[in-house]
């Protein structure tokens, strides 16, 4: 049963961001300070990704557990409102599914990367890894 009244739920989720999170913000922070440059949101690409690195023709998206249905403990669904949360967030991940889809038959590639990855005490670590991934992976064409 959710504890909140109809009004102060719907205030509560209108706060919610949709650019600019914690996590994309803390993956921004950690890749710039190793030398990482990249554009943010761009709207040429479908979808309009977190992160864009040109020079490896790489797009990031910087998801939010509970909203995109990570396997995780943070993506654990609501027991309240069930009938209202599962379609939600199936959705999500259907619309994330097409976003990467559009992405890789221009040639792109996408990685997402998981707000639980990037808690305090792993954000570091997550970060290096993707930079070590998007280096390693890219072919110049």
């Amino acid at each position: 049963m959710d504890t909140l009244s109809p009004e102060r739920r719907s205030a509560l989720m209108k706060r919610v961001r949709r650019s600019n999170t914690k996590p994309e913000v803390t993956l921004r922070k950690e890749l710039h300070r190793l030398g990482f440059r990249y554009v943010i949101g761009d709207k040429r690409l479908p979808g309009t990704p977190d992160l864009v690195f040109p020079k490896y023709k790489t797009a990031v998206f910087v998801h939010g557990c509970f909203w995109h249905g990570h396997d995780c403990r943070q993506g654990r669904a609501p027991s309240s409102n069930v009938e209202y949360w599962a379609p939600k967030i199936a959705a999500n991940r259907s619309r994330d599914a097409r976003k990467v889809q559009a992405l890789r038959d221009l040639g792109w590639r996408v990685f997402t990367v998981w707000e639980c990855e990037l808690k305090k005490a792993r954000a570091s670590q997550t970060a290096i890894d993707f930079a070590k991934r998007l280096q390693t992976d890219y072919s110049p064409q």
